[in-house]
């Protein structure tokens, strides 16, 4: 039972660190999208908010990209870089859909068309936006391929080694851990 009360309790300290780091790298793609769109409806296209929107949300998701590839899941490739990337557009390309409709149903459909109502529907849109992505990257984009597992008589599940040699431990060893200090699995 303590192995299993410690192992939920690595889980959820992983979890919140993911958490922290995707919610800084957010705010950082944050500001790239709605100061973007900003600097673009008031210079080069005051009458194209979707078409600014989502020149703004396609930089930011560069700034996403480059932010949770490199320091938030950092510890879940697992993947070819090109497959991994491939997903990672196609969840961001969702998500700036989410966005930009939330946008153009306020703007066009509702008629809120000044600035602050254009502000307002685009956090609004990132926010749902947001929620999407971090399930996404989650489950889809960094997600952890499945570790085979062999059940020993006397306690939990091991890993296996791809070659399948069960590796030797016993319980009083600690487990092993990734530099974040998730445990490794």
């Amino acid at each position: 039972m303590p192995a299993l009360l410690t192992r939920a309790r690595d889980a959820v300290n992983v979890l919140y660190r993911e958490m922290i780091k995707f919610g800084i790298v957010g705010a950082v793609a944050f500001v790239v999208d709605l100061g973007g769109a900003n600097l673009l409806w008031h210079t080069v296209m005051p009458d194209k908010v979707t078409t600014a929107k989502i020149i703004s949300g396609v930089a930011a998701t560069l700034v996403a990209w480059v932010g949770n590839r490199a320091w938030t899941f950092r510890h879940r490739r697992n993947r070819p870089v090109a497959h991994e990337v491939s997903l990672f557009f196609v969840v961001n390309g969702i998500a700036l859909v989410i966005s930009t409709a939330t946008l153009a149903i306020s703007h066009y459909a509702f008629g809120f068309t000044g600035t602050l109502a254009d502000n307002i529907a685009t956090i609004v849109g990132i926010g749902l936006g947001t929620l999407f992505r971090f399930w996404a990257y989650r489950q889809v984009v960094f997600a952890r391929e499945p570790i085979a597992t062999e059940q020993r008589a006397d306690s939990e599940p091991l890993p296996c080694d791809p070659d399948g040699v069960e590796p030797q431990r016993t319980d009083s060893e600690p487990l092993p851990r990734h530099p974040d200090g998730e445990v490794a699995s």
